[in-house]
Formats: C-alpha cells, sequence, structure tokens
C-alpha cells in the first residue's frame, strides 16, 4: 500500500504545487491568459484521459499503467526542467497531466485489487489521507522550491519524486493479472454507468470536491473582503486541507468495523459541506474558520466511503473502468463548484455563489441517497 499512497500524494503535490506557483513566476507566465491556458491544461488532460486509462489498466494490468504513468510524470517534469524554456512548460504540463491521468486510476484499481474487501474503507482511508496531504503541501514547498531557485527547481524535484515511487512501486508492488471479461458494447458501459450504485457515490465524490475546490479558491476572497490578512486566510485554507486529512482514515476505519454505513456516510458528509458554505457567508474570521472546518471534515468523510461503495458494486475486471469514470467526475466537480459560484458571483455577490452551492450539496441527500439500497426479495420455496 505505501508505494501506492506515494502515488496518491505525487499527483496531489504535483497538480496544486505548480497550480500555485505558476502566477507568481512573470518571466513564465505573462498574462492571466497565458496561466489560465496552463492551469486547464492539466485538469484538461485528467478529465480527457483518466476513463481511457483506467480501461487501459483493466486490459493490461494496473501495474503496467502505474509504472508506465509515473515514468512519464518523471519524463515530462524534466523536459521542462532541462530545457527552461516557456514553450517547453506547456509540454511538460501536458505531459504531467496526461501520466497523472493513467497512475491516478491505476493506483486506486490496485488499492482494492491487493486489499480485502472488510480493509476497503480503511486502504481509501490511508490512500486519501496520503493525496490530502499532498495537496496541503504542494502550495508551501512548491513557493519554497520557486523562491529558493524558480520554476525549474520545481519541476526537478517533481522528475525526481516521481522516479523515486516507481521505482519504488515496481519493486515492492505485486504483479497483479488483469482478469479476463466478458465483451462490453458502449451501451453496456453506459447502462453500468447509470445505475445507482454507480452514480450515486460519484455524484457525492463530484459534490465534495466541487465545496473543496469553492473552500479553497473562495475563501480567502472572502476574508480579504472583511480585512482579515493573508496569514489569517491562509490558515483557513489549512485547516480545511488539515480536516479532509485527518478525517479520511477514521472515516475509512468506522466503515470497515460497521459504525457508519456508506448511505448514511455520504448523506452525512455531504450535509457538513452544505453546512460549511453556509458558514462561508457569516462574516469574520469566526465564519471562515468553521466553513474551513466543515468543509474539509464533509469531504473528508465522503472520499473513502465514495470510492469504497464504488468498489463493492464493482466486478474487478472492470475496477480500472469503474475508477476512471468516478475520478472523471471528480474533475467535473472541481471545474464546475468554482465555475458555478463565480458566475453567480458575478452578477450578485458571493454569498448568494456560496447559498447556491450549499443549497445543491443540502438537497443532494435527498436527491441522491434518499432511496435505501433495493435487495431482490428472496424467493418462497416451492
Amino acid at each position: 500500500m505505501w508505494p501506492l499512497c506515494a502515488a496518491g500524494f505525487t499527483t496531489a503535490f504535483g497538480a496544486h504545487s505548480v497550480a500555485a506557483s505558476l502566477g507568481g513566476s512573470k518571466n513564465v507566465v505573462t498574462s492571466l491568459l497565458v496561466l489560465g491556458g496552463l492551469l486547464a491544461l492539466y485538469d484538461g488532460a485528467e478529465v480527457l484521459l483518466k476513463p481511457v486509462f483506467g480501461s487501459l489498466a483493466d486490459r493490461i494490468g494496473a501495474r503496467t499503467v502505474l509504472l508506465g504513468g509515473l515514468a512519464a510524470f518523471a519524463a515530462a517534469s524534466a523536459l521542462y526542467a532541462v530545457a527552461g524554456s516557456p514553450g517547453w512548460l506547456w509540454a511538460a504540463r501536458l505531459g504531467q497531466g496526461a501520466a497523472a491521468s493513467a497512475f491516478s486510476p491505476a493506483a486506486s484499481s490496485l488499492v482494492v485489487r491487493l486489499n480485502p474487501a472488510a480493509k476497503h474503507g480503511r486502504a481509501f482511508g490511508s490512500y486519501g489521507f496520503c493525496k490530502s496531504v499532498g495537496y496541503t503541501l504542494g502550495p508551501l514547498l512548491g513557493g519554497v522550491l520557486v523562491w529558493a531557485a524558480g520554476l525549474r527547481l520545481l519541476f526537478t524535484v517533481l522528475a525526481v519524486l516521481a522516479a523515486a515511487v516507481a521505482v519504488w512501486a515496481m519493486l515492492a508492488v505485486p504483479h497483479v493479472a488483469p482478469l479476463p471479461k466478458s465483451r462490453q458494447t458502449v451501451l453496456d458501459l453506459a447502462r453500468r454507468l447509470t445505475v445507482p450504485a454507480f452514480w450515486q457515490p460519484t455524484a457525492a465524490l463530484a459534490g465534495a470536491t466541487a465545496a473543496l475546490s469553492v473552500g479553497v479558491g473562495f475563501l480567502p476572497v472572502s476574508g480579504a473582503a472583511v480585512h482579515l490578512g493573508t496569514v489569517a486566510t491562509g490558515a483557513a485554507v489549512s485547516v480545511l486541507a488539515a480536516s479532509a486529512a485527518l478525517v479520511q482514515p477514521w472515516a475509512g476505519c468506522a466503515l470497515d468495523d460497521g459504525r457508519i454505513t456508506t448511505r448514511t456516510g455520504l448523506g452525512s458528509g455531504l450535509a457538513l459541506t452544505a453546512a460549511g458554505l453556509a458558514c462561508a457567508i457569516l462574516p469574520g474570521l469566526a465564519g471562515l474558520l468553521s466553513a474551513a472546518v466543515l468543509i474539509g471534515t464533509g469531504a473528508g468523510l465522503i472520499t473513502p466511503l465514495g470510492f469504497a461503495a464504488l468498489a463493492a458494486v464493482t466486478p474487478q475486471e472492470r475496477l480500472g473502468q469503474t475508477m476512471g469514470s468516478a475520478e472523471l467526475g471528480r474533475e467535473l466537480g472541481d471545474a464546475g463548484g468554482p465555475l458555478l459560484v463565480a458566475a453567480i458571483a458575478t452578477t450578485t455577490t458571493l454569498t448568494y455563489g456560496y447559498a447556491a452551492l450549499a443549497l445543491l450539496l443540502a438537497l443532494a441527500p435527498l436527491a441522491v441517497l434518499a432511496r435505501r439500497d433495493a435487495s431482490p426479495a428472496p424467493t418462497p420455496p416451492a
């Protein structure tokens, strides 16, 4: 499990360390349009390619895709570290996004294959914790590296990190042979991805990611509007990330021990994130910190339970495809949440943007998770 957790840390650290550092690299990022393009390039590659690489993991083996993705991430990072020109930054960022699209769903698939069903909650809790640590440390350590020696040093560190994790995974992660599977048409795939057992956890994961993204992006704006300094707003974002990281192992253990169910856990997580967005409307540091704690706690509760729920209903020969599609849902939430809040805030105020997303997440437990899982009635004996 540890190399898989390290792979999760790598994709999170790589995404946020570069994204947070690009705005300060004036010699490379010459306009807001260039900044927006570089940010969208990474996420766009993930949206398009995660389902593709997830299906490939089912076909040729998740370990192979994991190692290939980590090696490609190291190579793409080294490309800009060596070349250093702005043009190569675009190529490196696209390569990083494509590579992360490969090893992220492959790692999730291996988390399932290498752990018994009774420990899936703990496994995804540990994996999610490491990813959250990557999201937390990325902006901080990335900023330090760029301050010390520029963007090329950050890409050098990312290349070394990905290469080291690839070697570790090659030595420690056992070979897991792809399982035989029946032929699947596009219609079969559409049917499988539209059943409630798939889209309900995926919708919850997308909602949690949307709330996290809004919290990271807009809580500092709310703090600045009431004259809070960058230290206070930065602390709020750190509290949000730390809350999400610390809750995930606990949530996974509680699921495995039978203390919570996926239905109640996902519903409670969505309610907590909605409450957090409502607290963001309150003025002052108390509202800001309350929002950070509740959003982080709700997202931390949803993440391991959502993936464990997907693993429980997915045939093992289709795990990569399912995890890739679920990751696509999270990416859409990551992009859609801030877009929704920003669009509403542009015509009204940020308060209404928070309220709109909070309302969607508050209604989600009713619309998505209210119906109990239906079990076929037992056939009476003859």
